[in-house]
């Protein structure tokens, strides 16, 4: 039988789910507005001039690239905090900083990564968040985006089979987003593209959750030699 809706459960799953919608809305403030990952140089050099070429670009940052990476670097964050995992962590980190195909896809993803933490966790305390927190910098670790989502959630008893599908779909609309500004396009062009993506989030999303961590790693050359183009381009909108 369903859940009541004013069981312990059900409250357990909106506070969880009101969490994630506030942590991963464009509106949280980590600065995602000023990235388009590598796009502005894909508009700029004329390879995306369209709603169909906006779709395949996000689709396979989702699909191949820095969505496919993310995914299993969120997950497995999530892992190590719910199992008191800190050497594991740590490691995760540290391969979560490296695993960028270019400069500014780095700083993209570390400095929102620093700003999630500091926003959450003025918003939302958490002493396991804290120490985690604390554990990364005393060993001089930076977190990526994913790795500091991850261990929010975990440590906010948010289910990583809610946060990752979530998180992707917050990734690929900030794409679409910045999309819509170059272009440009309409903003019901820039929902039309996020509705054509959802079966790619869901099926990053059922790989990142399956594919074991050895396999980590993503292919979208494209993306990042836009993104190496985009870090000597006068006159730039978006800092990748």
């Amino acid at each position: 039988m369903p859940e009541s809706p004013g069981s312990p459960d059900s409250r357990d799953a909106t506070r969880q789910l009101l969490r994630l919608q506030a942590w991963l809305s464009p509106a949280f403030p980590v600065g995602g507005f000023s990235y388009s990952h590598g796009l502005e140089e894909a508009v700029a050099a004329g390879d995306v001039t369209d709603v169909d070429g906006l779709f395949a670009w996000t689709e396979a940052a989702v699909s191949f690239g820095t969505g496919r990476v993310d995914g299993m670097l969120l997950v497995t964050a999530w892992q190590a905090v719910a199992e008191s995992g800190t050497d594991r962590l740590m490691e995760i980190a540290v391969i979560g900083a490296a695993m960028r195909g270019a400069a500014e896809l780095a700083l993209e993803s570390l400095a929102q990564g620093a700003a999630f933490l500091s926003t959450v966790q003025a918003a939302w305390p958490n002493p396991a968040v804290e120490a985690a927190v604390t554990e990364l910098e005393e060993s001089g670790i930076r977190p990526a985006l994913p790795i500091a989502v991850g261990i929010v959630c975990a440590c906010h008893d948010v289910p990583v089979e809610s946060a990752l599908p979530m998180y992707l779909q917050s990734f690929a609309a900030a794409i679409v987003s910045a999309g819509v500004r170059l272009i440009p396009l309409g903003q019901t062009d820039g929902q039309s593209v996020v509705a054509r993506l959802q079966p790619a989030i869901e099926r990053a999303s059922e790989a990142a959750l399956n594919t074991p961590f050895e396999d980590i790693g993503g292919g979208a050359p494209m993306i990042d030699l836009a993104s190496m183009s985009h870090e000597t381009r006068d006159g730039r909108l978006f800092r990748s």
